[in-house]
């Protein structure tokens, strides 16, 4: 195994990166398990205050970079990737140094890539974060996190957080990283921006010890969780406000507006009551008042509630600036309607008489009914239609 494994990675073009902080009593025997399989490793010293430096010096096959303060573990891959890079790797596996992690499971990283088809993999390790064994605190922040790499990516994964990785660093170079990533938050950083870039996120599974007599863990719970939940929300202002809106208007201008609609709108995959459900979403808060965030509103519950973004974001836009005075005027109206004030506007005198903030109670009532009975309106109508596309599509290839 070990004599396939060491042609493995020579063959993948493969190193090791061993980020390492103050983990003297563990990183002696994760280095002697890494060189059983290969001498291309890099260990990243980052700052540390106890005997790192001279346990290195005893390993001259092995490149070590020695930086003068710590600054995280994040920053540390990010500086063994760029000479990885440097040195014509096309792969790195990295892994902890704390003792947590078997250097004897690279093997399942290699086969896994060398049987895949698809090289374009960021491979992770799974520690099956339920295992009892797993200090509550690392099953506590990678919960937390592979939560909310689900809800940018929709990436279901097992485990998040694991250290023990092979990353595509060639495939990854032109990925421009933050520059507040410098901690753990970097490793979902890493899957976030390898996913929008298409490349694969899968798994193989690892062994994992959590020693408390002899492992140091950095990981600091309410920290490092915030510093992740921070990215993950600047990661989605991104994905609502670039990724999203980029993807649907690159489609559009591809497949142009008969296609995309015959394909992306009328004859997508999903069933008519949920395209009449994202019609009716799209609807409601297109008409609500909630100016200036219906962009933004509609995408995430379209994200949240499973709906088709396309077409809820499509049907938002019966807000659109030219729309707007008409909007209003119908707002205004259904709402003295239903307040029985006997005024009515014609959209000219609307436009250049008519007082909002005045009559702000009108608005807000007559928006919310008229966003209301429309959106159901509208949803049944969609529905009908959305159900005859499905039944004239089903009889084409029949």
């Amino acid at each position: 195994m070990i004599k396939q494994t060491k042609a493995q990675l020579v063959a993948l073009n493969c190193c090791v990166v061993l980020p390492t902080y103050n983990n003297q009593n563990t990183l002696k025997r994760v280095l002697d398990g890494v060189l059983n399989y290969t001498t291309n490793v890099i260990v990243v010293n980052d700052g540390s205050s106890d005997k790192t430096k001279d346990i290195l010096n005893n390993y001259p096959q092995i490149t070590a970079l020695h930086q003068s303060k710590n600054s995280g573990k994040g920053h540390s891959l990010k500086i063994g990737f760029k000479h990885a890079l440097s040195m014509g790797f096309d792969f790195a596996i990295t892994l902890d140094t704390d003792g947590q992690h078997f250097p004897d499971d690279i093997p399942n990283f290699t086969n896994h890539l060398e049987q895949s088809a698809n090289k374009n993999q960021l491979i992770i390790g799974d520690r099956n974060m339920n295992n009892a064994n797993v200090f509550a605190q690392s099953a506590k922040g990678n919960r937390v996190s592979t939560y909310w790499v689900k809800a940018v990516t929709g990436l279901s994964l097992n485990d998040s957080q694991s250290g023990f990785r092979l990353y595509p660093i060639k495939a990854m170079k032109a990925i421009k990283w933050l520059k507040m990533t410098k901690k753990f938050e970097f490793e979902v950083e890493a899957i976030v921006k390898a996913h929008w870039i298409n490349i694969s996120i899968t798994h193989v599974p690892i062994k994992v010890l959590y020693d408390p007599k002899e492992r140091v863990s950095h990981f600091r719970p309410f920290w490092d969780i915030a510093r992740i939940t921070t990215l993950i929300i600047w990661f989605l202002l991104v994905k609502l406000f670039y990724v999203i809106p980029k993807n649907f208007f690159k489609k559009l201008k591809k497949k142009g507006l008969k296609q995309f609609i015959a394909e992306d709108v009328l004859y997508t995959q999903d069933a008519p009551k949920k395209k009449a459900f994202s019609v009716a979403l799209g609807i409601f808060l297109g008409l609500s008042p909630l100016w200036g965030f219906h962009t933004v509103i509609v995408i995430f519950l379209a994200m949240l509630l499973k709906l088709n973004k396309v077409i809820a974001f499509i049907s938002s836009n019966i807000s659109l600036p030219p729309f707007i005075p008409l909007v209003l005027l119908l707002s205004m109206q259904v709402g003295n309607w239903v307040l029985g004030i006997k005024t009515y506007y014609t959209l000219e005198t609307f436009t250049k008489n008519y007082d909002l903030f005045q009559n702000l109670k009108s608005y807000l009532i007559g928006s919310l009914v008229l966003s209301t009975s429309s959106a159901l309106v509208f949803g049944l109508l969609s529905y009908g239609l959305f159900s005859w596309f499905s039944l004239k599509r089903s009889a084409r290839h029949a």
